[in-house]
């Protein structure tokens, strides 16, 4: 009895399960806090400033990071790169968690989240970006669950429904790519209607260019760093195809990460140049935009560059994870640090801790449900049944 208890201990008791389960406690009491009090409770949200770290992180930067599923679906589905199929399951269910959880947070976010469905049912808002982004997020989300859910139907044994779901792959391929050019890009250019508000060197006429572009580099470093952290946590759980295909990911997606932020490098100068900005350079946002464009964008895609010809691995992934960090970066900037640029420091916004805490909640549920299905439903290995039929 003792022995069964002690290897229960052993079980549970891990730094993971630990601090997982502390982060989510702190998440559930806040929630009930801002579902209770009202968002004036947990934020520091104000008429200044109604779109604070939950539109900026858990919209701007989830809806980024999860754009490794239509770019690896993609890449193997529409342009044949068959060496990179691996790839294929682990990117598009994180895409898929990615976009339930941009949604899960918009729940947080809206006043009252009830409201959510409205666009879609009691108004005509077919001319508004927020309208087409949502129908687009929610569209892409249900393609990117179909793109999921055969590995899910595998594991159950409902082999009819799964066989009858993968003839629609190369639909929902091409489905998914329109979709997810339309809402990356009009993310973007939700920001064109506020001129006055975001610094000139961050507005542009580009800007819905900057955010597809800029998705693309994040769904292949994604892919990249994803796929590093799954074969260091979940190697065991991996096939023998998987294993000898991590090489060829990762100096693919390095590779074509190299030549995409060059040309991003580029249509950011052009941007620039368009406004007339270069005096602004000099200014303290001007040292910020060169910090972006120099240690973010130029220094990554030479990094990528240098590792593929070198086939260094390790100086690959460390540039992914520096490239996500841009991403990051360069998302934060445009949502808050550059937004409302103009305003006295008494009238700017930071953060409440409950808001960057309800962020950290969030993505520690994504880490959660991620480990709970890759550890049991075949996403790293071929299904016995189903082998070479993905």
């Amino acid at each position: 009895m003792s022995a069964t208890t002690s290897r229960g201990s052993q079980t549970w008791f891990t730094p993971f399960n630990v601090i997982t389960s502390a982060i989510i406690i702190v998440g559930l009491v806040i929630t009930f806090l801002r579902f209770t009090k009202g968002l004036g409770a947990v934020t520091h949200l104000s008429h200044d400033n109604p779109w604070g770290l939950w539109i900026s992180f858990d919209l701007l930067v989830g809806v980024a990071l999860a754009a490794g599923g239509y770019v690896t679906s993609a890449a193997v589905y529409l342009f044949g790169l068959r060496k990179y199929h691996s790839a294929v399951r682990p990117a598009v269910l994180t895409g898929f968690l990615g976009y339930a959880l941009v949604v899960f947070a918009l729940h947080y976010d809206v006043g009252r989240p009830w409201r959510l469905p409205y666009p879609f049912i009691m108004q005509q808002g077919t001319t508004s970006l927020l309208f087409e982004v949502a129908a687009c997020v929610a569209l892409y989300l249900t393609v990117l669950f179909l793109e999921f859910v055969p590995a899910a139907l595998e594991w159950l044994g409902l082999k009819r429904v799964r066989d009858l779901i993968t003839r629609l792959t190369l639909a929902l391929t091409i489905l998914g790519v329109v979709l997810s050019t339309l809402h990356q890009s009009s993310l973007g250019a939700l920001f064109l209607i506020a001129p006055s508000k975001l610094h000139p060197l961050w507005y542009s006429p580009y800007l819905p260019v900057y955010f597809f572009v800029s998705s693309i580099i994040a769904g292949l470093s994604m892919v990249i760093f994803e796929s590093t952290l799954s074969h260091h946590y979940f190697a065991d759980k991996m096939d023998q195809t998987h294993l000898d295909e991590k090489e060829g990911v990762t100096l693919g997606f390095g590779k074509a990460a190299s030549l995409v932020l060059a040309g991003y490098f580029f249509i950011k100068l052009m941007g620039v140049a368009g406004g007339d900005n270069w005096r602004l350079l000099g200014t303290s946002y001007g040292l910020w935009f060169l910090v972006e464009m120099i240690g973010f964008i130029a220094l990554p895609a030479f990094l990528y560059a240098v590792g593929v010809r070198n086939k260094d691995l390790p100086l690959i992934k460390w540039t992914a994870l520096w490239t996500i960090i841009g991403i990051v970066l360069n998302r934060l900037t445009v949502g808050l640090i550059a937004f409302n640029w103009q305003l006295p420091p008494s009238r700017r916004y930071f953060p409440h801790w409950m808001e960057i805490a309800i962020s950290i909640f969030i993505v520690t549920v994504g880490i959660v449900v991620f480990k709970f299905i890759v550890t049991r439903m075949p996403i790293f290995y071929e299904h016995p049944e189903y082998k070479d039929a993905h």
